[in-house]
């Protein structure tokens, strides 16, 4: 009977420090002290309704979010990826969550409508945290975590509405943000057209940018486009480039799983 293929010392040293990042970065949250985050939060620069409409350009700027994740769900009906099909549709159906959660939110904010707000953003860092992991290590990823970890972000939203403690929801919510640039340098090669994942990080962390400099931004554009309104059109952007790049890539010949021997 031939033996079973072994992992390479390598690629054991690059699973560990692929690893460290969800590992190390929960540590760090919970290092922190507990906060409940800014409780000015929820007063947006730009409260201006139109057609009975409150908050009207936070609630209209959602729509992308919805147009991205029902592209993104129809081209995985039409062509699911092979190793990593449960979680990809868990991101695309947390991004068209996300411009109904939020529209909810924005319509009147506070608390208990951001847990809406909250919710399917977690489907969506959960899935691309996951469909990374499983393209990058090996497709049973795909499948047993993805349960568990929806649960513990749920958990994540509850526990900071309930216990006023943010901690845990911004671990869930980095995480993606620290393991796509782990995964393109430990794993790199896997497919064609990766860059997209660059401009998807940096378009939100514009977004994250714009958002904590709402009203300077409103005042800046002379009280016409507020800075949480353009977050919203960024993120939007950043869900985008990563459907763009599940539509256009290929795979290299270099691609590596756990299956395959490292020599």
């Amino acid at each position: 009977m031939p033996a079973a293929p072994q992992i390479g010392e390598t690629t054991a040293l690059r699973l560990l420090a692929l690893a460290l990042v969800p590992v190390a970065s929960l540590v760090f949250y919970l290092s922190m002290s507990p906060f409940a985050g800014d409780p000015c939060y929820h007063q947006f620069a730009d409260a201006r309704p139109l057609l009975g409409i409150p908050n009207f350009l936070d609630v209209l700027s959602n729509l992308p979010f919805l147009l991205v994740g029902l592209v993104g769900i129809r081209a995985w009906i039409r062509q699911p990826p092979s190793e990593a099909p449960l979680s990809w549709l868990t991101f695309h159906l947390g991004v068209a969550g996300v411009a109904i959660g939020s529209s909810y939110y924005h319509l009147n904010p506070f608390d208990a409508t951001l847990v809406w707000d909250r919710l399917p953003m977690t489907l969506g860092f959960v899935g691309l945290s996951l469909a990374m992991i499983a393209e990058a290590v090996h497709p049973s990823f795909d499948r047993h975590p993805l349960f568990p970890a929806l649960l513990l972000a749920f958990a994540s939203v509850f526990y900071w509405y309930l216990m006023h403690d943010l901690r845990l929801y911004l671990w869930v919510q980095t995480l993606p943000l620290l393991l796509i640039p782990a995964v393109l340098v430990l794993f790199p090669d896997r497919y064609t057209h990766q860059s997209y994942l660059i401009y998807a990080l940096i378009l939100y962390a514009g977004a994250k940018l714009t958002e904590a400099n709402d009203r300077q931004i409103f005042e800046l554009l002379g009280g016409q486009v507020s800075g949480h309104t353009i977050k919203h059109l960024l993120a939007a952007g950043a869900c985008c480039s990563i459907v763009l790049m599940l539509q256009r890539r290929e795979p290299t010949p270099r691609r590596e799983l756990l299956t395959a021997v490292d020599g």
